[in-house]
């Protein structure tokens, strides 16, 4: 097998396995009655209440367009509150509820439980190089997308 043919058969194998560990957790948050978008938005906010909108984007990856609807829906199952921020007419911070942070604390026991069937199956030595070997997949990707694509750039080049 040519390095190539390796690297796409692993790299498939990522892709397979990120799958399989979003339904595992998709369907377990889901008996919360939430999604795992709208889950990640409370336990982020366990770390950090407060923020506005904007910044919870960031910290999720997503869009504002996104974020807005996420917190527009759990604004309306009263599990968080926009508060206005003094000096600052178009942003909220967005803090939990007690029913917020109650579904927040249930979502990490979730995935903490998960982690320790899964991962903490491993031996330490094989968690420590499957650490070290994804820190150098994220430092290829974020090279990756520092790059600029040439193959846009040629494009518009020729219009």
């Amino acid at each position: 097998m040519t390095d190539e043919a390796h690297a796409q058969r692993v790299w498939f194998r990522l892709l397979r396995l990120q799958t399989r560990i979003n339904l595992a957790i998709t369907e377990k948050v889901r008996a919360l009655g939430l999604s795992v978008p709208q889950c990640d938005v409370l336990t982020t906010l366990t770390e950090r209440e407060g923020i506005s909108q904007q910044e919870l984007a960031e910290r999720l990856y997503v869009t504002k367009g996104n974020i807005s609807g996420l917190i527009d829906r759990l604004e309306a199952a009263r599990l968080v509150e926009r508060r206005s921020i003094p000096g600052d007419k178009r942003s909220h911070a967005i803090y939990l509820t007690p029913e917020g942070r109650k579904l927040a604390q249930e979502g990490i026991e979730i995935q903490r439980r998960f982690v320790t069937d899964t991962l903490g199956q491993m031996p330490d030595t094989d968690l420590a190089t499957f650490n070290r070997l994804l820190g150098s997949l994220r430092d290829l990707v974020r090279e990756q997308s520092e790059k600029p694509d040439t193959r846009r750039n040629r494009r518009s080049n020729m219009g």
